[in-house]
């Protein structure tokens, strides 16, 4: 079963692709999200003059096909790579789901059930009182008993969105939905050590459980010594997209909780990687999932398989106001009910595309030749 043609139809934000082989079967990926556009062109020029041919009959294989892309085009690594690379991966793991007639769940080991989820709020925009409102209109509409809130501002050089915003918006929310509701926050690469700490304490003494993003993303040591000074699960790692810098984010107990994202890691069969690294370490995985694309279809069947996977799965709250483009692609989207969210259970990722979408997409074929 050899790789016959790649197609992705794609706009600015969101590129899909369809892998055919030789005998007719065909599964659907997506590259990243954000620039999408750009990770199709690459995809085209760098990773299907690669695949195209491959035989992807044993999918435990898989692994070492996106090895070899990735080592020849060893000039090339970092985060359009990747984010080429999981357009191809995911489709693989779609056709084989349909070919087996299992979801992807399944083959990774996993049972198709309803996960709990996290209600994740981009918004900085918006002051505490606001975001409180709108976290209880959603907990009484869709039963959620887990939010995130953004603090500080992002890649903000100890800048707050405004002048005590983060010092307001954890009490305002904490007091708002009660004690009973797990309380996560992210700072997008906010703060130096010294602030994150002593934002971090505040975090505690409200009974927040995850403080994502705390410092810089590249620069680990200072994320370490956040990681050391707080109680409470300091978290990252979704920029990240190295094997190598993984293992070291993991020995070294950068964090204390991984987040990978299988759209900017390549797709399924490396973030596995990163996830049974974790697992060796003692380390849980929550993997980061920030928009209502496959990126969030994907993470529900990985969740439903691994072993160390972390208490929740990210599930955006963002409407049309924030991600306009999120809309229209596919039948049917899972929603929120009772604080969680169903693993499509039908082969493959289980989620159909929506053809008027396709239509008005822009089109492009790499075939073997």
């Amino acid at each position: 079963m050899k790789i016959n043609s790649i197609e992705t139809f794609a706009t600015e934000d969101v590129g899909l692709v369809r892998v055919r082989t030789d005998n007719g079967a065909e599964g659907w990926g997506q590259v990243s999200t954000y620039h999408a556009d750009i990770s199709v062109s690459v995809l085209h020029r760098q990773v299907a003059v690669h695949a195209l041919g491959s035989d992807i009959s044993d999918l435990t294989l898989l692994g070492d096909l996106l090895d070899r892309i990735y080592e020849r085009e060893h000039k090339f690594p970092g985060s359009y790579m990747c984010r080429a690379l999981g357009g191809l991966d995911t489709a693989i793991w779609d056709l084989h789901g349909k070919q087996q007639g299992k979801s992807v769940c399944e083959l990774l080991g996993g049972t198709p059930r309803p996960l709990r989820v996290y209600a994740s709020s981009m918004k900085r925009d918006i002051t505490p009182d606001d975001e409180a409102q709108r976290f209880m209109r959603l907990r009484d509409i869709h039963g959620y008993d887990a939010f995130k809130f953004r603090v500080g501002s992002e890649c903000g050089r100890n800048r707050d969105e405004w002048a005590g915003r983060s010092e307001q918006i954890v009490p305002t929310i904490r007091k708002a939905l009660g004690d009973d509701v797990a309380l996560l926050v992210d700072a997008n690469s906010c703060y130096e050590p010294q602030a994150a700490i002593a934002l971090g304490r505040i975090l505690q003494d409200n009974g927040v459980c995850h403080f994502e993003e705390p410092c810089p993303y590249w620069n680990l040591e200072w994320t370490k010594q956040v990681t050391d000074a707080l109680r409470l699960d300091v978290t990252g790692g979704e920029q990240d997209n190295n094997l190598t810098l993984w293992k070291h984010i993991i020995d070294a107990r950068i964090v204390d909780v991984v987040q990978p994202d299988i759209c900017y890691m390549g797709g399924i069969d490396r973030t596995l990687r990163v996830a049974r690294m974790a697992r060796d370490a003692g380390l849980v995985c929550t993997p980061h999932a920030a928009n209502q694309s496959l990126v969030t279809i994907f993470t529900l069947h990985l969740m439903g398989a691994i072993e160390n996977a972390g208490p929740y799965v990210e599930f955006s709250i963002e409407g049309h106001d924030y991600y306009p483009w999120q809309y229209g692609v596919f039948e049917e989207f899972p929603v929120a009910r009772d604080g969680k969210v169903q693993i499509p259970d039908g082969p493959g990722w289980g989620i159909r595309i929506r053809q008027d979408w396709l239509d008005k997409a822009v089109y492009q074929c790499s075939r073997y030749q």
